[in-house]
């Protein structure tokens, strides 16, 4: 059966754009950027698992014809997509980290019955929550 997740795919508008925000924002670390001729295979991690990426894929060919690309675009600038979730040790610690490097949230660092969290967009619309799991009881 199934192990792990290897790669999920985020859409982007523009893949630098999405390098300085994922790699100079976040602190993601470039895992692979290659010209495929067709294509820019570009894939981010968390630093030190590079296991567990993200594709940051540019909705269109070959993957999609113009017209869902198009489609794609539209939903992705809604923030229609779904969510990444990041996990921290440091909620209110990485939300004023991030925070002073300019970056835009849409909550606050809030407790909840599971931990605390938080919450952005990335600058083409998708919706990252970064959460503090609260310690298990033994």
């Amino acid at each position: 059966m199934f192990k792990s997740i290897s790669i999920h795919t985020v859409f982007v508008l523009d893949q630098e754009e999405a390098i300085d925000f994922y790699v100079g924002k976040l602190g993601f670390e470039i895992v692979e950027d290659a010209d495929l001729g067709f294509m820019r295979w570009l894939t981010v991690s968390v630093p030190g698992d590079p296991e567990h990426r993200i594709h940051l894929e540019v909705p269109g060919p070959p993957s999609q014809s113009d017209e869902t690309a198009a489609a794609v675009r539209d939903l992705l600038t809604k923030g229609a997509l779904g969510a990444t979730v990041l996990t921290t040790d440091d909620c209110r610690g990485t939300y004023k980290r991030l925070t002073d490097l300019g970056v835009e949230f849409t909550e606050e660092p809030v407790e909840q019955p599971y931990g605390i969290d938080c919450a952005l967009r990335d600058p083409f619309g998708n919706h990252i929550r970064i959460t503090q799991p609260a310690a298990s009881e033994a």
